[in-house]
């Protein structure tokens, strides 16, 4: 189910919530939400916003193309097609769990100011071992053989 801003609230205490660009979406994704359903409750999907997107690499799907083929996956129950940042998320969402890859513990863990929030609001932090694949890595290969 894609659900706007408005029903983040809705859903408080009741879900896990990962996020990313899904773009392009591989099967690393597909496992990352795979765990996060094994948690046990209901996976939201929080999807970045295309100026997001766009300011890492040109858009191969549009944000809301992306939530409709994200909903349709069985780990997930729930879609939000972003246009806020993730710590807003987290503050209206409140979710029992935000899971992130364990690559980000590589990078010191997830922004200090998503931390906060988390650690303000109760909300445990999982980071999850499905690091297969890369989308910048999949962009990077695609690119280089359009020479």
């Amino acid at each position: 189910m894609i659900v706007d801003s408005r029903g983040l609230s809705e859903l408080a205490r009741k879900v896990v919530m990962v996020d990313g660009s899904f773009d392009p979406l591989h099967d690393g994704h597909i496992a990352y939400f795979a765990e996060a359903a094994a948690l046990g409750m209901p996976v939201l999907c929080n999807i970045a916003p295309d100026s997001w997107t766009q300011s890492k690499h040109r858009i191969l799907l549009p944000q809301a193309v992306r939530a409709v083929v994200i909903d349709a996956i069985r780990y997930v129950s729930y879609v939000h097609a972003s246009e806020l940042t993730t710590n807003e998320v987290l503050q209206l969402l409140k979710p029992r769990m935000y899971v992130k890859g364990n690559d980000w513990l590589a990078r010191g863990g997830i922004p200090a100011t998503e931390q906060s929030t988390c650690t303000a609001n109760g909300i445990e932090v999982v980071y999850v071992d499905t690091v297969r694949n890369s989308s910048s890595r999949i962009l990077r290969d695609w690119t280089a053989t359009d020479d």
